[in-house]
């Protein structure tokens, strides 16, 4: 299979995949209304190794699960996928930093200690009565 051989449609909500050489009766490998909207200039097709053409979709609501491709299509219960799981390691650092905040904050909150935020407003506190030992803070309620 070469790519001049097939004759591949991406719309904003229909697909197209058919080989040129097959006889004009002959199915078309994937046509039909997509579940959802895609990015039209966004989605790619390749033909792998010679042998396996590869549709890459980019949906609108990436965050969206399709339950099938194209309408008719044998639908999936997306309630039973499971996402994969991925090591911090895997994260962009500003990603990493973010998700190891939130996991640290959750863990000072299930042991009843102050989060990342109460801890850093405590220190503005501690440097700002340092810089002022001539105010008085015995008396004063200061919440967090």
């Amino acid at each position: 299979m070469r790519a001049k051989t097939l004759c591949v449609e991406i719309k904003k909500r229909h697909i197209l995949a058919k080989s040129l050489l097959a006889p004009s009766d002959a199915a078309p490998f994937i046509e039909g209304e997509l579940f959802n909207d895609v990015v039209v200039d966004e989605s790619t097709w390749s033909v792998v190794d010679g042998r396996e053409l590869s549709i890459t979709l980019e949906k609108v609501n990436a965050q969206e699960w399709w339950p099938h491709v194209v309408a008719g299509a044998p639908k999936i219960d997306v309630r039973r996928i499971a996402p994969e799981t991925s090591r911090l390691s895997d994260l962009d650092a500003e990603t990493r930093a973010t998700v190891e905040k939130m996991m640290f904050d959750q863990k000072q909150q299930q042991m009843g200690k102050p989060t990342s935020e109460e801890l850093r407003k405590q220190e503005i506190l501690k440097k700002f009565q340092a810089q002022h030992p001539e105010l008085d803070f015995s008396q004063a309620n200061i919440e967090m």
